[in-house]
């Protein structure tokens, strides 16, 4: 099953979000209660099952380390993985470093991304919507024409 939707969640005073009830018996099935969280350079977090994970980190750190711009981008992702688990009431624990990486304050999005979850700060969501419907008035990318919804 691949995760699709969004959902609007509140950090509570602990920085601990609750997954939505849709996703935590898949994300238990996949990956017993274990996940990865880390940050994206575009300002994000991505929310990972830990089995989803280990061929990404794997790939990440095969890379050649004399490529300053993958370089840059490993440390970033690996740099602040984490693992988590799900708490018994469903909800996972974002660190102070990684909420402070992604400007999370109190509302945030989760959005579903086929493997994996993107987890923004309510107004940098926003703005990455409105990123895409500019695009999408500017023509679709040439790796979708012929695509239609």
């Amino acid at each position: 099953m691949g995760f699709r939707g969004s959902a609007i969640l509140n950090l509570d005073s602990k920085g601990r979000m609750a997954v939505p009830a849709r996703y935590r018996d898949a994300l238990a099935e996949q990956a017993d209660g274990r996940l990865v969280i880390t940050a994206d350079p575009s300002k994000c977090l991505l929310l990972y099952p830990a089995p989803e994970w280990g061929p990404i980190e794997e790939k990440l750190n095969s890379v050649s380390s004399f490529n300053p711009q993958l370089r840059a981008y490993q440390r970033v992702v690996v740099g602040y993985a984490e693992d988590v688990e799900m708490d018994s009431a469903g909800r996972i624990l974002l660190s102070p470093e990684l909420r402070a990486f992604a400007g999370l304050d109190k509302r945030v999005v989760m959005i579903g991304q086929g493997k994996k979850f993107e987890i923004w700060d309510e107004l940098g969501w926003q703005r990455q919507c409105d990123v895409a419907l500019q695009y999408s008035s500017d023509g679709m990318p040439a790796e979708l024409e012929g695509f239609s919804l």
